[in-house]
């Protein structure tokens, strides 16, 4: 397709409508409006999409090929309400950070509408689904959802007293994934309930902390991320104001009575941080709440050419209980394209390093689907990850979302090539087996190669709990720093509220007072 025009005459499901038929035509310019010429190409396809009583109405024009899906919905107004408004709606956020009530709604009533609308959202994606695969000849492999976190899906049946071959039998039949990632999640979601089950959501909350600075920005990134190079002046002023919001959360956070399940301290890279800065970090954080009961303590270092002895030997002295060191790749043309500036020796001295100075669970991220790479330079990363020895392997499929640079100056880089399979994929899978790991984790991103996901593989006992944590949305994670944000899970896990800091570290730096307000606020109204 040269490109797709989608006109909604109704309000409801459009981002849903939208990412289902963005991921059948990846890379498709996708219009609201457009005027036709007697020179058009025949290849467009043109959606509009319209609401008739409790009918939902999908006319389609494709080439020859026209015609109209008719979706009967469940009876209710689920289908009007606003696309944010069953589970997550930052607006609600919003008021509530105002210390105003968030809805008239009782419990009850915001659970069944919640319920009514994923009904019809599902059978409208059903059918949505079972148009494009005619009109182009191809399957996805996560079927017709949309969302970002299929094992919670499996999780929740789970959860409800569905067993294996039930849950499965549901993933394919109603959401049309495939055997494998049905497979996948319904495997992930028993491991995530065998490694949470002693975990009381009530009364826990989990505390990520964010330190947006980074060596050089990767040319696939799309974080809040700095290049140290530039703010380096601003480094101490951003850690004194993070301080302070640590220190007044964790005066909130005593006051709820809560345990504190983990840490992760991420970023950017924060082992971009000198070893003196790492200790007032890390100092600070140890004083202000009770880490050394948190199940899990995890600090990102990440980019191989931040890590350094002394850093290392600065993080040991607190009690931090997992790292992280971060290849990406280990092929030296591609970390040189992306803009990694480390070298494979570096990666593999950063991690004999880490194990020399006492630590016990690394993990290591990989990305598939880089620029260049095949199965080829993918095979031979794993046999380097697998001579290393790491405790846990996060692969992701590489997704470029619109703020990275291989996406904002798309026109460089269009010689580039980009590869991701199954039969990639499954190479990584048969890497984490033999290397004694399991999947623990899943997540999938907007744009990603090939319609896949990210999955995070462990050895038995070092899985990351955050990472399910905040996968499976079960408690409070409270975010400090720049562009962290607070996700307040509210009803049993039936809404969530968002109370987000400010993205710039300058606005952050000036803004702290505002940024813890909104904290104490959001959380008094919510949890």
């Amino acid at each position: 397709m040269s490109r797709i025009v989608i006109i909604f005459r109704d309000t409801g499901f459009e981002h849903d409508i939208y990412e289902l038929t963005r991921a059948f035509y990846p890379g498709t310019e996708i219009l609201s409006a457009y005027e036709e010429t007697e020179e058009d190409p025949a290849d467009i396809l043109r959606l509009t999409v319209w609401k008739e009583g409790n009918t939902f109405c999908t006319g389609y024009v494709c080439g020859a090929e026209k015609g109209i899906i008719r979706t009967v919905l469940s009876e209710g107004q689920a289908g009007d309400a606003p696309e944010n408004a069953p589970v997550c709606c930052e607006t609600d956020a919003s008021v509530a950070a105002g210390g105003q009530a968030v809805s008239s709604e009782t419990v009850e009533q915001r659970i069944a509408r919640h319920a009514l609308r994923k009904e019809n959202k599902d059978l409208l994606k059903y059918d949505l689904y079972q148009l494009l695969v005619r009109l182009t000849g191809r399957t996805l492999p996560w079927g017709n959802l949309t969302g970002i976190r299929p094992a919670k899906l499996a999780m929740g049946m789970l959860e409800e007293g569905m067993n294996n071959p039930e849950i499965a039998a549901e993933m394919r039949s109603r959401y049309l994934v495939s055997p494998e990632k049905t497979a996948l999640a319904v495997t992930i979601a028993n491991r995530e309930k065998e490694i949470l089950k002693n975990i009381d959501y009530k009364r826990g909350y989990s505390l990520y902390v964010g330190i947006p600075f980074c060596p050089s920005i990767c040319l696939y990134c799309s974080f809040s991320s700095y290049p140290l190079e530039m703010w380096k002046e601003k480094v101490d002023d951003y850690l004194r104001a993070l301080v302070h919001e640590i220190t007044e959360v964790s005066a909130i956070m005593r006051t709820q009575g809560r345990r504190l399940d983990t840490v992760y301290i991420g970023g950017g890279t924060p082992t971009t941080l000198e070893p003196d800065q790492l200790r007032f970090l890390l100092h600070a954080l140890t004083e202000a709440f009770p880490v050394e009961e948190a199940l899990e303590f995890t600090l990102e270092a990440g980019r191989p050419d931040s890590i350094t002895r002394d850093k290392l030997a600065a993080i040991s002295e607190y009690p931090v209980t997992r790292i992280s060191v971060n290849p990406q790749t280990m092929n030296q043309v591609t970390l040189d394209v992306i803009g990694r500036r480390h070298t494979v020796e570096q990666t593999k001295e950063a991690f004999y390093l880490a194990r020399e100075c006492g630590f016990d669970d690394i993990n290591m991220d990989l990305i598939i689907g880089l620029p260049g790479e095949g199965k080829a330079m993918v095979e031979h990363t794993l046999d380097e990850i697998r001579k290393l020895g790491p405790d846990s392997l996060t692969v992701h499929s590489l997704a470029v979302k619109r703020a990275a640079r291989l996406n904002i100056f798309r026109d460089q880089y269009k010689e580039m090539t980009f590869e991701n399979n199954q039969e990639i994929l499954s190479l990584t899978m048969k890497a984490a087996y033999e290397m004694g790991m399991g999947p623990y984790y899943l997540y999938r991103q907007k744009n990603m190669k090939g319609n896949f996901e990210n999955v995070g593989y462990a050895k038995v006992d070092k899985a990351g709990i955050y990472n399910i944590l905040i996968m499976e949305e079960k408690e409070p994670i409270i975010a400090v720093g720049a562009g962290g944000s607070s996700k307040l899970v509210c009803d049993g896990g039936h809404r969530i509220e968002r109370v987000s800091n400010v993205k710039d570290v300058d606005a952050y730096i000036g803004r702290i007072d505002e940024m813890i307000e909104r904290k104490r606020k959001g959380i008094a109204a919510n949890l």
